[in-house]
């Protein structure tokens, strides 16, 4: 096996020898072709077959084929024609990178067989002008420092052009400036590139950065360029000093401002940079130590703050030199004038200066009388500084400037003590200041009592009612009067103003206590005597010269149901028993008998009711209870008793109640005996006159005639006493009938059901009565029965005449 193996290999090689050997010998000198680069695909370089003599039918056959030696294959051959074509685009630059030669080739073989024949073939790649020129960085930096001579020189980068010859880099062109230009230079390869030379002095501070660009051209057709960006930082030199904005500054701050508030931020600029522009803030010798005091001036930023509290009032303004200085190696400074305007603050409250105040004043103190003088002030200035005075409205005075800041206070208005005892100033002083600052000041005024008021009764007429009976020495009521002013002038006393009623002095019937107007009686009153009193207290008070007033007090007496009813009718002698005699045939409803009772006491107290206390038989006989009738209620027959006994109690509406009775015996005749009627009138009816009738009846015209007499002569002493005062109330006092008349007098008596005159008068049979109706409301007159007439025990109460129209009556109730 291994000698097959090896014979094998030998066979292998021998065979590749003689191949080797026939291509030797079969290939022929080398065909050149030239061809631009970047022709498009499919285009023919040449007729291969043509020019190497080689039938263009056998080609196929043949199987030709090109081969590129150490590239990529961008040719081929067409094997049904022959051509050479470019099976793919070439680059130049691509192909041949390197620019130490201009000539770039592609080396062919081309290959026949039957028999085998190679062929050399190279294809030169010829340059166009299809790549521009470019630099290998688009911007170029160059610090030029602004201290550098004219003419100096600056290298800069070439551009670059892979094309060769005539389309690589010709020349350079430089953009527009004043400082700057270019030189061509070409290097020993023949590569241009350009120097930049400056042909103008620079001045950072003008123009710190230049820009220029810098255009490469090829030498092509047509020329292509490339661009590259030139940035020139001219680097700073100390050739400027700082400098502020202005000369000189005013600026205002507000007093009291707070500590480290922002006065003004001084801002110095140095043209220069870097440290040369670093500027450092100081005072001059020329600020004074009080300002560098009260302002901070912070040397990094030029910040000037407040250092201590600003006071207007103190130092109006303030002045200072800042210094400005650069920290270049050589510094160079610059200086400015600083002037501080301190602004006014409404700070200061206005004051109050009381210059005289006038207290206490009287309360008749005339209107314009200067009361008090003030003055105002205020610390401040403008408008912070000027001030206004006021006082409350609706007060009776008024302020008036007498001078600069100076205000007087006077009356404007009567004072009244009585109204405003005393007056709180208050005294405000504001100034015009936003906002407004005040302050004010209270004072009290007090008013003097001047006796300018007259005693006061809180009513101006009194109507006391006093109950009759009443204790002597009683208190009636308090009259207080009421004087507004004080001390003295308000002390008030008391006094009854004389007056006499019946030569009787108010004085002794009535008495006040001086100090408080206690009002007693020192007596005691009888309505049936004294009705009422009218008279006048005076309060007067202890001022100088004293004041008074007075007031009417009227005083009623109120009756008392004292008296018991008196029974006028029918009459009879003292204790004894009436006895009436009435025909047995009287008729029904007859007048039998009128029991007629008065009472003196006032109308509540005398309205009297009849009632039966005892009868004989109660279905014989009727009594009216208002008027005191007793009539019959049906006609006697022969069972009635010859003798009815009829006991009749009169009874007042007082209370408690009072009342009297009367007995009555009837005794029926046979024969007709005149009844009372119910006629208007009735004529007397004249039985014989016994003797002692007889006498009674010459007594009874003899006493009237006297009485008659004793009328007359008081009439006429009357109408000769001088008239009463016209203060004095209309008299109402008693006339007392003589008590020892044996006939009485004619009488109206009243009662809730009729009004009756009376006459009575003794026969020898025994009385006769005569009723009369009497208009109502006519005034009337209550005489007094005679002791001796026989009436019940009550008539011996006190007798009293009672004067007055019904009207008035009716108001006493």
């Amino acid at each position: 096996m291994a000698r097959h193996i090896l014979l094998c290999s030998w066979t292998g090689y021998v065979s590749v020898f003689l191949f080797l050997s026939a291509i030797m010998n079969s290939v022929s000198a080398v065909t050149h072709y030239s061809v631009p680069e970047e022709m498009d695909e499919g285009s023919v370089v040449a007729n291969l077959a043509t020019d190497l003599g080689l039938d263009v039918k056998s080609l196929s056959k043949r199987k030709m084929r090109v081969d590129v030696v150490g590239n990529k294959k961008y040719l081929d051959i067409k094997k049904d024609t022959g051509e050479l074509f470019i099976l793919e685009r070439i680059d130049r630059e691509f192909l041949c990178p390197l620019k130490t030669t201009s000539y770039c080739v592609l080396k062919l073989d081309a290959t026949i067989e039957n028999p085998i024949r190679m062929f050399n073939i190279e294809v030169e790649i010829l340059d166009i002008n299809d790549n521009a020129p470019h630099f290998r960085r688009g911007t170029m930096h160059l610090d030029i420092s602004e201290s550098s001579p004219i003419g100096e020189r600056f290298s800069l980068n070439n551009a670059a052009d892979p094309d060769v010859g005539t389309n690589s880099v010709k020349n350079y062109h430089l953009s527009s400036s004043e400082h700057f230009s270019i030189e061509i230079q070409t290097g020993r390869d023949g590569t241009k590139f350009a120097d930049l030379i400056l042909k103008k002095a620079l001045d950072r501070e003008q123009q710190a950065v230049h820009n220029l660009i810098l255009t490469a051209v090829d030498g092509g057709v047509p020329t292509r360029t490339g661009t590259a960006s030139i940035i020139v930082r001219v680097l700073d030199v100390n050739d400027n000093a700082p400098s502020f904005d202005k000369d000189k500054y005013v600026v205002d701050v507000m007093e009291n401002s707070p500590i480290g508030s922002l006065v003004i931020k001084l801002n110095a600029t140095d043209l220069d940079e870097g440290s040369n522009s670093d500027v450092v803030y100081s005072y001059s010798l020329y600020t004074s130590e009080r300002t560098q005091n009260m302002f901070n001036l912070n040397p990094e930023n030029g910040e000037i703050r407040v250092k201590e509290m600003i006071n207007y009032e103190d130092l109006k303004f303030y002045e200072m030199e800042v210094i400005a200085s650069d920290k270049g190696s050589n510094s160079l400074s610059g200086q400015c004038k600083l002037t501080i305007q301190v602004t006014d603050m409404n700070d200061n409250h206005p004051e109050i200066s009381i210059k005289s105040f006038q207290s206490p004043v009287k309360e008749n103190t005339p209107t314009d009388t200067v009361i008090a003088v003030i003055s105002v002030s205020d610390k401040d200035s403008g408008d912070n500084g000027v001030v206004d005075l006021h006082i409350p409205h609706h007060m009776p005075f008024k302020l008036r400037e007498s001078s600069d800041n100076y205000y007087q206070l006077v009356v404007s208005q009567p004072l009244d003590r009585e109204k405003v005892p005393e007056y709180d100033i208050t005294f405000t002083v504001t100034d015009r200041g936003s906002p407004p600052l005040s302050d004010n000041e209270t004072m009290t005024l007090e008013l003097l009592d001047v006796n300018d008021n007259v005693p006061q009764f809180p009513q101006s007429f009194y109507t006391i009612r006093v109950m009759e009976n009443n204790a002597p020495g009683a208190l009636l009521s308090s009259l207080t009067a009421f004087d507004p002013d004080l001390h003295e002038n308000q002390y008030l006393v008391y006094f009854i103003l004389e007056k006499e009623i019946a030569n009787t002095s108010m004085s002794m019937l009535f008495s006040i206590n001086p100090e408080n107007g206690n009002l007693y009686a020192l007596k005691t009153f009888d309505y049936e005597i004294e009705k009422e009193f009218l008279f006048h207290i005076e309060a007067r008070d202890s001022g100088s010269p004293p004041l008074s007033s007075n007031v009417t007090v009227h005083i009623i007496i109120v009756d008392q149901n004292d008296n018991a009813p008196v029974i006028v009718s029918p009459w009879r002698a003292h204790g004894s028993v009436v006895e009436e005699k009435i025909p047995r045939s009287t008729d029904k409803g007859s007048l039998v008998a009128k029991v007629i009772a008065l009472d003196t006491d006032s109308v509540h107290n005398s309205r009297i009711t009849y009632q039966f206390l005892q009868v004989t038989d109660a279905t014989l006989f009727s009594l009216d209870q208002y008027n005191g009738e007793i009539r019959t209620m049906r006609m006697f027959s022969y069972r009635d008793p010859r003798h009815q006994r009829l006991v009749v109690v009169a009874k007042d509406n007082g209370d408690p109640a009072l009342s009297a009775t009367v007995t009555i015996k009837l005794s029926t005749v046979e024969t007709a005996v005149k009844a009372y009627s119910d006629m208007t009138e009735v004529p007397l009816e004249y039985d014989i006159f016994s003797d002692l009738n007889l006498y009674l009846v010459i007594g009874l015209g003899s006493v009237s005639f006297l009485l008659l007499i004793t009328i007359l002569v008081t009439i006429v002493l009357k109408c000769q006493k001088p008239k009463p005062s016209k203060a004095a109330p209309p008299s109402r006092n008693s006339v007392i009938s003589e008590r020892n008349s044996t006939v009485a007098d004619s009488t109206l008596v009243s009662n809730d059901a009729y009004w009756y005159s009376l006459f009575l008068a003794e026969t020898r049979k025994g009385k006769l009565v005569v009723r009369q109706p009497v208009p109502k409301g006519s005034r009337y007159i209550v005489s007094s029965i005679p002791r001796g007439t026989g009436l019940t025990e009550t008539s011996d109460s006190a007798a009293s005449t009672l004067q007055a129209s019904t009207t008035s009556s009716s108001s006493s109730t």
